[in-house]
């Protein structure tokens, strides 16, 4: 009787622990949130006056860089990549620079038109709010990346309006394949705590009405499963354009001010030969898609290449916004082919699938899909959502992902190491049947203070 009582009375104190924790990131996180959507609106507003604000691309890109560069090199690039980065290699340590200069850095960069998102600013300042969090509470190491971990949840949370998918998102987008089942419960906490004081301090989150779905038959799920196909193959295409980039920008011998001022100019000449459309957040060409109407079918394509030069170059933001326009872009082209009758639908259906794809993120991808659209988009959504998940195969936009389980039994890949170290992928045709064995945990393989039960 005394042990039964020890337990639930341990078990007791440590949800109110982790509710007080979590309460109080998702307070700091959702008043940063908050004042980053607003910054961003207001500078979005402002550069609007400008005539042809496009071409000023070069001096954009070049502001954005020489901030980041001077002031906080750990907040370059994109934000959820450098976060997950700082979760597995320093337990969840982040400087408290990187949240005033990723912001100020981001807003230059969207407000100019730069091709970049803003979720991945919203989970960096999220992080590091929760990080100086723990400075101030002193947790030790284990505490920290869990608090870290919360933030990204909140952050994520709030820049959408998505409470359950941005805890979802936090947990799973660290390791493909496992979920840290000990932060779950703070996670929800936070990202609901977040949104709720988001929408308190006046954020607003609109979400576009359930588009008019297909009507349930074998056909139907053969379409979305081709679909799932589709958006995971525009997964491959996005994330081997961003690394290209990266390379291309790489290897270039000149001054970083030289590639920032290069970078801007490919925009322009996007912008002016191309289209606008391709430029800064894309949400209005997302929300055409979203009301049925046809998009371009090389807007999947230039939307790819014009966000890989903004983050190349030396531009600030997050990298998931571009993929619901390339997944909205994706779902729309697909339906033109085949049933132009669901064009919105599909459109809504491969913002979501792509993200599963590109992110490894299913779960929250098919959860992000019932809150912004509704229960009914549930089975279609998850549906896509994994197979896109499955077809993007071993590779991720956030280079840092730790292979954590794997995705088919005749496609074996070494786990326990970042994706962006996987070298070689060795394809095994099983000839018995497969029966899982217990693995030892990679010594790189991170923990969160407790083994994820994650068999």
């Amino acid at each position: 009787m005394k042990e039964h009582f020890t337990e639930q009375a341990t078990l007791f104190i440590s949800v109110i622990k982790w509710s007080c924790y979590a309460t109080l990131v998702g307070i700091l996180v959702g008043c940063g949130t908050t004042v980053f959507l607003r910054t961003l609106n207001w500078a979005s507003g402002t550069a609007q006056l400008v005539p042809q604000q496009y071409l000023l691309l070069p001096l954009v890109i070049l502001a954005s860089s020489a901030l980041v560069r001077w002031l906080a090199p750990e907040a370059a690039g994109h934000g959820t990549e450098k976060v997950i980065e700082a979760v597995h290699k320093r337990m969840g340590k982040i400087p408290v620079a990187v949240i005033p200069v990723k912001l100020v850095a981001t807003v230059i960069t969207l407000a100019g038109g730069g091709s970049a998102g803003k979720e991945g600013p919203a989970a960096q300042i999220g992080a590091g709010l929760a990080s100086a969090c723990a400075d101030l509470l002193r947790v030790n190491d284990v505490d920290r990346r869990k608090l870290v971990i919360c933030g990204i949840s909140a952050g994520f949370a709030t820049v959408f309006g998505t409470p359950v998918a941005g805890a979802i998102f936090g947990v799973e987008v660290l390791v493909l394949g496992q979920m840290f089942y000990d932060v779950l419960f703070p996670c929800f906490v936070a990202g609901v705590v977040g949104y709720h004081v988001a929408l308190r301090l006046g954020a607003s989150f609109p979400h576009d009405l359930l588009p008019p779905m297909p009507t349930f038959s074998g056909w139907s799920m053969i379409e979305i499963i081709m679909l799932g196909v589709w958006c995971g193959l525009a997964a491959l295409l996005l994330i081997e354009v961003m690394k290209l980039g990266e390379r291309c920008f790489a290897k270039l011998g000149w001054h970083w001010s030289l590639k920032a001022l290069l970078g801007g100019l490919l925009l322009v000449v996007i912008g002016h030969f191309g289209s606008q459309s391709y430029l800064g957040l894309g949400l209005e060409t997302m929300h055409q898609g979203l009301q049925g109407q046809a998009l371009p079918a090389g807007a999947v394509l230039w939307k790819s290449i014009a966000t890989s030069i903004t983050l190349g170059s030396g531009g600030s933001g997050g990298v998931v916004t571009p993929i619901f326009f390339v997944g909205t872009a994706a779902g729309n082209l697909f339906a033109q082919l085949f049933s132009p009758e669901y064009l919105a639908a599909y459109s809504a259906i491969g913002m979501t699938a792509l993200l599963a794809g590109a992110a490894n993120t299913p779960i929250a991808a098919s959860v992000m899909a019932i809150e912004l659209f509704g229960s009914e988009m549930a089975p279609y959504a998850a549906l896509a959502c994994m197979v896109s998940f499955l077809i993007a195969g071993y590779r991720s936009i956030y280079p840092s992902q730790i292979l954590g389980a794997q995705k088919s039994a005749s496609l074996e890949a070494p786990t326990g190491m970042p994706i962006s170290e996987l070298r070689q992928v060795t394809l095994k045709a099983r000839q018995t049947p497969f029966t899982p064995k217990p693995r030892t945990p990679d010594k790189h393989e991170p923990t969160t203070g407790t083994e994820p039960d994650h068999r």
